[in-house]
């Protein structure tokens, strides 16, 4: 058999061009994006349905990927990381996303179980950030949930290994022809790694961007005291004028009111 070649490298560019290219770059081309309103008098009183209509605009305006997000977490130094996955849903108890227990991310939320996601959907200038501990979920839930995904999400996850140092891209293309091939003959086998995540919010913020930089930023934070088993409420900000209100929260274990604000952009 013959081993695989390397992927290509890609062209070298000089610090001139790159310099000059990054400066030419427009932001929200009209071509390109359309900037909306936001009524924030007339946003509701907790942040998920909100984050469902704006998932659902993003989508209908064509914005590529939008179920990507930007997933931040820190390792037991304090060290911050960040990268991309994809989400795996938002409900009642917060917001979705799946992983490797033993990759990066999955020793880092381990130990320190806190992150936070960023979307960024540019067809709309749109911005959703959310932040909240994070608890590993049943690994019932995370099977049934591979097992609703492609064949290639599960192979991917048969693959496992993630993170690990990789002797050769041969290898890598080894592993992955078995892992394709025992997911299509066994649709339903386990990938005893991949764990589900649930990010439970404490705060979520919504930014639309304007033409002439007047954006609009709107924070939910937790009001305390929080739900018995969710988390704790954050402190109380300084310094930004706001507009607080207070809306039962549909979080599953129990009420817990959320304040909204805006914020200087």
């Amino acid at each position: 058999m013959t081993e695989p070649s390397e992927p290509p490298s890609p062209a070298a560019t000089s610090q001139a061009d790159f310099d000059r290219l990054l400066r030419s770059l427009p932001v929200w081309h009209p071509a390109r994006t359309t900037l909306p309103a936001f009524d924030t008098e007339g946003a509701p009183g907790s942040p998920l349905p909100l984050f469902r209509t704006w998932f659902a605009e993003a989508a209908e305006a064509g914005q590529a990927e939008p179920q990507t997000v930007s997933l931040a977490t820190t390792d037991a130094e304090g060290r911050a990381d960040v990268r991309t996955v994809m989400l795996h849903g938002a409900d009642d108890r917060g917001w979705w996303f799946a992983s490797h227990e033993g990759s990066r991310k999955g020793r880092q939320l381990h130990a320190r179980p806190f992150a936070a996601l960023g979307f960024y959907w540019p067809v709309l200038g749109r911005q959703v950030r959310v932040r909240g501990t994070v608890t590993p979920l049943p690994g019932a839930a995370a099977q049934a949930d591979l097992h609703a995904r492609s064949t290639g999400a599960l192979a991917s996850a048969l693959v496992g290994r993630q993170s690990e140092v990789l002797g050769s891209y041969g290898e890598l293309v080894r592993a992955s022809e078995a892992a394709w091939n025992r997911a299509s003959r066994e649709p339903r086998a386990e990938a005893p790694s991949w764990t589900l995540y649930l990010l439970r919010p404490e705060e979520a913020e919504f930014f639309q961007g304007d033409s002439h930089r007047r954006h609009v930023r709107l924070r939910y934070r937790l009001a305390g005291p929080p739900a018995a088993d969710g988390p704790e409420a954050p402190d109380a900000p300084d310094g930004p004028e706001r507009e607080e209100r207070t809306a039962p929260s549909s979080q599953a274990a129990g009420p817990a009111p959320w304040v909204r604000e805006l914020l200087w952009p």
